[in-house]
């Protein structure tokens, strides 16, 4: 007779529990433990226009390029306006827009993280929900650009 058959329930609770416990480890294990690294590529030289009297950083108009963002979706990579010591804008040069669901995101998040950055004047900005990727890399490229002009 088979040993499952006989009529003992503690053994079959026994061995659906080890059963069920087994598989949970096994679930487990085939979960990512760790979340993919953002690299930062060099972005070409800095672009800078000044117009006050000896390209003073505190005077005048200063426009200068970010690092280049290597994002899982793609590259990010923002342009800034400094005007008088104080960021008055800031352009998207680069964003991941491979697929139409990229570009939807980023028609919601970019604006959005350009008024945060214009508000805070600085690159400690919140994280567009749903646009987790694309906010990182936007803070990153807009924390060398302000880097470069001295912000």
């Amino acid at each position: 007779m088979h040993p499952l058959k006989k009529n003992r329930p503690l053994r079959r609770i026994v061995l659906a529990s080890a059963v069920t416990a087994s598989g949970l480890v096994l679930l487990l294990a085939l979960k990512p433990h760790t979340t993919p690294a953002i690299a930062v590529a060099p972005a070409p030289a800095s672009s800078n226009s000044g117009t006050g009297s000896g390209g003073s950083s505190t005077t005048g108009t200063k426009t200068v390029t970010g690092d280049t963002a290597q994002t899982q979706w793609g590259p990010v990579q923002v342009k800034i306006t400094v005007k008088s010591g104080k960021l008055t804008d800031v352009t998207v040069l680069q964003s991941p827009s491979d697929n139409p669901r990229d570009q939807e995101i980023n028609s919601y998040a970019l604006p959005e993280l350009k008024s945060e950055a214009l508000a805070a004047q600085s690159a400690s900005i919140d994280t567009v929900s749903g646009a987790t990727y694309t906010s990182d890399g936007y803070r990153q490229s807009l924390q060398s650009a302000l880097d470069s002009a001295g912000l």
